[in-house]
């Protein structure tokens, strides 16, 4: 049987900084004059930073020079930092070290696959860094999700086919990219949004080890 390994999405799935996302680009519209809401903010996830501030102009119907928007991408990266500076190991999601330290105990590869260019200050403020065989980030690639580029260089960094990945993800791009290129996808968050993915848990309390046993062994 061929070797099998992990790719993980950050922001939802390791960590929870999709909050810290929207709370700075709500902070944006607000000084731009208008309102950006939870829901809007959906459409976000997964999505690169360049493409989300487009998304964003198009709801507060603004058009801007590329010298504002490259500003406005700045301000709101450091106000994101500034969120992401008082990070602990207490923002790990619920379940997730227990799965990752048995994945260190069965010398299975993991990766971290993240559209985020924050990443490796992320897992070092969480002190998750070390765990990873490889991290593929925002800096890394220049496809979003749903293009599988993130995944596909995490499979190469951890020397597995793409047959062989099975990928942790909680955005519907994430889920896409997964499928596309052909691993086993699993979804964290809400089944009726991630209905693509082969399988589907609320969050990481809810997997236990024979799964993991389960994916690793199929």
């Amino acid at each position: 049987m061929s070797k099998k390994g992990i790719i993980f999405d950050l922001d939802g799935v390791i960590v929870d900084t999709a909050g810290f996302h929207y709370l700075a680009w709500k902070h944006l519209a607000n000084e731009l004059g208008f309102d950006f809401t939870e829901e809007q903010n959906e459409d976000f996830k997964g999505v690169s930073r360049v493409r989300s501030l487009e998304l964003l102009l198009e709801i507060g119907n603004k058009t801007a020079s590329q010298e504002e928007k490259d500003k406005w991408l700045k301000s709101k990266n450091d106000e994101y930092l500034s969120y992401i500076d008082g990070m602990t190991e207490d923002d790990i999601l619920p379940g997730v070290s227990k799965v990752l330290n048995y994945l260190k105990t069965k010398k299975v590869p993991i990766a971290l696959g993240s559209a985020s260019k924050n990443a490796g200050p992320i897992l070092k403020r969480v002190n998750l860094y070390k765990i990873f065989d490889a991290t593929v980030d925002g800096n890394d690639v220049s496809k979003a999700k749903p293009d599988p580029e993130v995944f596909l260089i995490g499979a190469r960094e951890l020397g597995i086919d793409a047959v062989d990945a099975i990928v942790f993800e909680d955005s519907i791009a994430g889920i896409q990219a997964a499928n596309i290129a052909g691993m086993v996808s699993v979804g964290i968050g809400d089944a009726e949004v991630l209905y693509e993915a082969h399988y589907n848990f609320n969050d990481f309390t809810e997997i236990d080890i024979q799964f993991i046993d389960k994916l690793l062994n199929s």
